[in-house]
């Protein structure tokens, strides 16, 4: 195998020619077709003259559109980028920015918002039309070379400290390592060459990239592809298929759950997957109690992205994100560094080939000369050392798996009219993990409704970070120094937001905007000079 992440499809194809490799509703692959497809990008791309090391970014739905150019800007020597195709012309513009891209790939739903953010400076292809067909039919691919496994594979923009989407850097080294390390583990085994997976999970997101796509093409497997997530489409393209494998997320699990049978509709599955952000107890339960066990895992696109699985012991249990993968090496430490005593609560650091290069475009905050990094997120080891998560020591709002950082979007709402002062946290909510609360307060003599703050945050920002629940509020809480302080905000929040039937919850729309009016927040006692 090469040391390049797009050789996992030529070793497929010579190994398993005939079999397919993305369904999608109207067309099946084999993988001899995808790599003659990646093969025709590759070399489009080369004409183009692009450098190696240059950056092609895409702006994509799920589809064999969005694997062929994954593949195919790595296969010419390139560094792909994806963006989320929910995105604002103006969330795509700062990422074809920061990252220097050379070129953009989009799809037809995208485009427009792609041609916007690159006002002319960037390149922009739309996959389907007759400028796609004749950068790709009849390229000659580019000349065998040798990849660096060090060499930058992957750009990936995630949320930073500083509220501003940094770039994590992820070499063909630490994509490819992460693979081998979930399949070193057998029992039960994360994915075989037999298994026919669903991808619903977003293509631009690293747990679909490489966890799904990724060990799809390691296995030599068949990826069945939906570009957007229905419940009951979903079970069914299940028994169409008959499905074996499921990368999932707590919002499909919490789905499936109230849909009548849906164990017996799943009745071909062997393996499924949970990742991106906690699952919800109850709904695990509910799937053990059908005959169905769901194997919780922990990870974050700085490490390609899969840390610890459930699967490592074989011991799958409610709450669990099991322990690392072999290969992988965690602590939990306190404020100082140092591990914490048995049982109580710890910042994971982790170690392993796996992880990034640091932040684009110097490589910034990566690894320390130890190798550990920090992952932010506090966890409590059991008796038994599976990890159970516990909280998240940055102001990190996880929607769906996605970060969201506060202050990104108390940035946006605070240019909205009216607005005198904002924050915003997260609140628990069942179906996406946690929702996005903006509590603003007007300027004098200004009445302000929520509804128009809604709107303004929904035309500037990507529709998971737009607040789902704005409050108008005469004043927010301050410490001494005139800092906002959150903790009593949050602690309201919930205790609004806590819902005690999850069932009554599913049946409203999943991204159903609550709007709320209400008098002071009351600041939080506070005897501290912070």
């Amino acid at each position: 195998m090469g040391a390049n992440l797009a050789d996992l499809v030529q070793v497929a194809a010579t190994q398993r020619p005939d079999v397919p490799a993305i369904v999608t509703t109207d067309r099946t692959t084999t993988w001899a077709e995808l790599e003659r497809l990646v093969r025709a990008v590759s070399g489009g791309l080369t004409t183009r003259r692009l450098d190696r090391g240059d950056r092609g970014a895409s702006v994509l739905g799920n589809s064999l559109g969005t694997a062929t150019p994954y593949f195919g800007t790595m296969r010419a020597g390139l560094v792909a980028v994806p963006i989320n195709n929910s995105d604002t012309a103006t969330e795509i513009s700062a990422v074809l920015t920061s990252s220097g891209a050379k070129l953009v790939i989009a799809d037809r739903q995208t485009v427009k918002a792609v041609r916007d953010a690159s006002g002319g400076e960037v390149p922009v292809i739309e996959v389907g039309t007759d400028e796609w067909r004749r950068l790709t039919v009849g390229s000659t691919p580019p000349p065998d070379f040798e990849t660096d496994p060090e060499s930058l594979a992957v750009l990936i923009y995630t949320a930073g400290t500083s509220g501003q989407p940094k770039g994590a850097m992820l070499t063909h080294r630490a994509l490819l390592s992460n693979l081998d390390q979930r399949l070193r583990v057998t029992d039960p085994a994360p994915m075989l060459a037999d298994d026919v997976v669903l991808i619903v999970l977003p293509m631009f997101h690293i747990y679909a990239l490489n966890a799904a796509l990724g060990l799809v093409a390691r296995c030599g497997a068949t990826a069945v592809i939906s570009d957007r997530f229905d419940p009951e489409d979903s079970l069914r393209m299940v028994q169409d298929h008959k499905v074996t494998n499921i990368a999932g997320a707590p919002p499909m699990y919490i789905a499936w759950s109230a849909i009548p049978n849906f164990a017996h509709r799943m009745s071909s599955v062997r393996m499924l997957a949970s990742g991106a952000a906690p699952l919800l107890p109850a709904v695990y339960q509910q799937f053990a109690s059908a005959g169905l066990t769901i194997w919780e895992g922990y990870g974050m696109t700085e490490a390609s992205p899969v840390i610890t699985s459930a699967i490592v012991t074989g011991v799958s249990k409610a709450g669990s994100v099991g322990q690392p993968l072999p290969g992988v090496e965690t602590k939990l430490v306190d404020d100082s560094g140092n591990e914490v005593e048995e049982g109580d609560p710890g910042e994971i650091i982790v170690r392993g080939p796996n992880l990034f290069s640091g932040y684009w475009p110097d490589g910034a905050d990566g690894p320390d000369g130890d190798g550990w990094f920090g992952t932010g997120d506090v966890a409590i080891a059991d008796h038994e050392g599976d990890l159970r998560l516990v909280d998240r020591r940055r102001d990190l709002i996880l929607v769906s798996g996605f970060n969201v950082y506060p202050r990104e979007i108390e940035t946006v709402i605070a240019a909205a009219p009216g607005v005198a002062e904002v924050a915003v946290v997260g609140v628990t909510h069942p179906y996406t993990g946690e929702a996005v609360k903006a509590i603003v307060v007007p300027k004098l003599d200004v009445q302000l409704h929520s509804e128009d703050v809604l709107a303004f945050a929904q035309q500037h920002l990507a529709r998971f970070k737009a607040p789902t629940i704005v409050e108008v509020v005469r004043a927010l809480p301050h410490s001494v120094t005139g800092k906002i302080q959150k903790s009593g905000l949050k602690e309201r929040a919930i205790d609004a937001e806590s819902i005690s039937d999850i069932s009554d919850q599913l049946k409203q729309e999943a991204d159903a905007t609550t709007v709320q009016e209400q008098g002071e927040v009351k600041p939080a006692n506070d005897s501290s000079a912070s």
